[in-house]
C-alpha cells in the first residue's frame, strides 16, 4: 500500500492510499479519515462510504464536509473508488455504464468480468486491507452512501446484517431492477438472468426476506431522479411488510448533489456513532 496523500485536518489525518487490488486486477485507490482518536492507541468504528455515479473517492473526500462531526465522534470514515481504473480496463461511452458506474457488483459477462468485481472488493479485500493497517474496530461497522453508492450500501448491509450495526443512505437507487439505471448495469454486467440481479436489489432482497433492523434514508424534493431511477416509495412499501425501521426524510428544497450530502452529513455521523459506540 502506497499512502498518495497526508493532510493533517481537525486534529486528525486524512490520507488517500493507493494498492494493488487482486479483486480488481488494478491498482486501486481509497480515502481514509483518522480522527485524533486515533492516535490514542485504541481501535475505533468505521463508517464506509460508498459513492455514487462518476465519482472517485476525492468527491466525498473534497465535497462531503464529514471530517469534523468524524473527529468530535471518534469515527474512522472510509471511501473507496466506484470502478476499476486504468488503461487496460474496459470501459463504455456514456456515464452510467463502465469507469465509475460498477455498481458494485461482481460482472460475469466479459469483458467486464476481469475487472469489475467491486462487490468482493468493498466486502471483501478493502475491508482486510483496512483492518490490518489502522486501527479499525471491525465489531463496529457502519456503511452508507449516495446514489448508485446507496444503493450499494443498502444492499452490502442487507447481505452482512451481521456485520452493519448500522446503515443509511442519501439519495439510493432502491429497486434497480425496476429503473433504468439499474436496468442497464445490472443486465451489462450479470446478464439477462433477473434471479442473479437480486443479491444486488435492496427492495428484492427485503421481499425475500433479508433484514436490518433500521435504516436512515435522506432524499431532496428537488432530486431530478426520485421518480424515474430513486424509487424511495418502493423502499417505504418494502420496509413497512418487513418491519423494518426506516426514517425517510425528504429534504425540501435539495437535489441530488454534494450541496444536498454535505448538508446532512454531519447528522449520518451522529447516527451512526450512536449505534455504533
Amino acid at each position: 500500500m502506497e499512502i498518495v496523500s497526508d493532510n493533517k485536518s481537525h486534529g486528525g489525518r486524512q490520507l488517500v492510499a493507493k494498492h494493488a487490488s487482486q479483486a480488481c486486477a488494478c491498482d486501486m485507490t481509497f480515502s481514509i479519515f483518522l480522527p485524533p482518536q486515533a492516535g490514542q492507541g485504541r481501535k475505533l468504528p468505521v463508517v464506509w462510504y460508498l459513492s455514487g455515479l462518476t465519482c472517485t473517492p476525492m468527491n466525498v473526500t473534497e465535497k462531503g464536509e464529514y471530517r469534523a462531526a468524524c473527529a468530535k465522534l471518534g469515527l474512522i470514515f472510509v471511501a473507496p473508488d466506484t470502478s476499476p481504473r486504468g488503461d487496460h480496463v474496459p470501459d463504455a461511452e456514456g456515464y452510467d455504464f463502465g469507469k465509475g458506474a460498477a455498481f458494485y457488483v461482481d460482472a460475469t459477462k466479459e469483458p467486464w468480468s476481469r475487472n469489475y468485481r467491486m462487490w468482493s472488493y468493498v466486502t471483501e479485500e478493502l475491508p482486510a486491507l483496512v483492518g490490518a493497517q489502522f486501527p479499525v474496530d471491525m465489531d463496529r461497522q457502519g456503511i452508507t452512501g449516495h446514489s448508485m453508492g446507496g444503493h450499494g450500501a443498502l444492499t452490502v448491509a442487507l447481505n452482512f446484517p451481521e456485520r452493519f450495526r448500522s446503515v443509511s443512505a442519501f439519495a439510493p437507487i432502491a429497486a434497480p431492477s425496476q429503473v433504468p439505471w439499474g436496468q442497464k448495469a445490472l443486465s451489462g454486467y450479470l446478464g439477462e438472468d433477473r434471479a442473479s440481479w437480486r443479491k444486488h436489489d435492496a427492495v428484492a432482497l427485503i421481499e425475500g426476506g433479508a433484514r436490518v433492523r433500521e435504516l436512515l434514508v435522506d432524499i431532496g424534493t428537488a432530486d431530478q431522479f426520485v421518480d424515474q431511477e430513486l424509487r424511495p416509495d418502493l423502499l417505504e412499501r418494502a420496509c413497512a411488510d418487513a418491519g423494518i425501521a426506516l426514517t425517510l426524510r425528504l429534504q425540501p428544497g435539495y437535489d441530488h448533489s454534494y450541496y444536498f450530502i454535505s448538508t446532512f452529513m454531519a447528522d449520518h455521523m451522529r447516527w451512526h456513532s450512536e449505534r455504533l459506540g
